[in-house]
């Protein structure tokens, strides 16, 4: 039986995307370190884990899945520290409704992460 999300697994290609990761994530973001070892790290997402390699070269390729979306209290928030950071917000804050029964309103932005990763930020209203 499937209970949910896990993790969501990156892999870095050089010790200095390891670095800006572990930064963006834990430092920027403020999330907490769950595990590391010497190969990488699971940061905590209180529901799911984000865990980073940094054992080999990785490539940058963006498959079946779009992006993963984070669950945030402050949508605009989160982007401003993102963007003053000097990361890509390719979609600014703005609130949709998902038209499904019932409606599901909502604040969204999009930007990217250090390793090129398309993270969505989401606040149910």
């Amino acid at each position: 039986m499937i209970r949910g999300l896990h993790h969501v697994s990156m892999r870095c290609g050089t010790a200095e995307e390891f670095r800006r990761a572990k930064e963006f994530y834990c430092g920027l973001l403020g999330l907490p370190v769950r595990r590391e070892w010497p190969e990488g790290v699971m940061i905590d997402l209180g529901n799911a884990v984000i865990e980073i390699f940094n054992t080999k070269p990785g490539e940058h390729v963006t498959g079946a899945v779009r992006h993963f979306a984070l669950a945030s209290d402050d949508v605009d928030g989160d982007i401003a520290k993102i963007k003053a950071a000097g990361y890509p917000v390719f979609i600014e804050p703005k609130d949709i409704v998902i038209p499904s029964q019932p409606p599901l309103p909502a604040r969204i932005g999009f930007c990217n992460g250090p390793l090129g990763e398309e993270i969505e930020l989401f606040q149910e209203k």
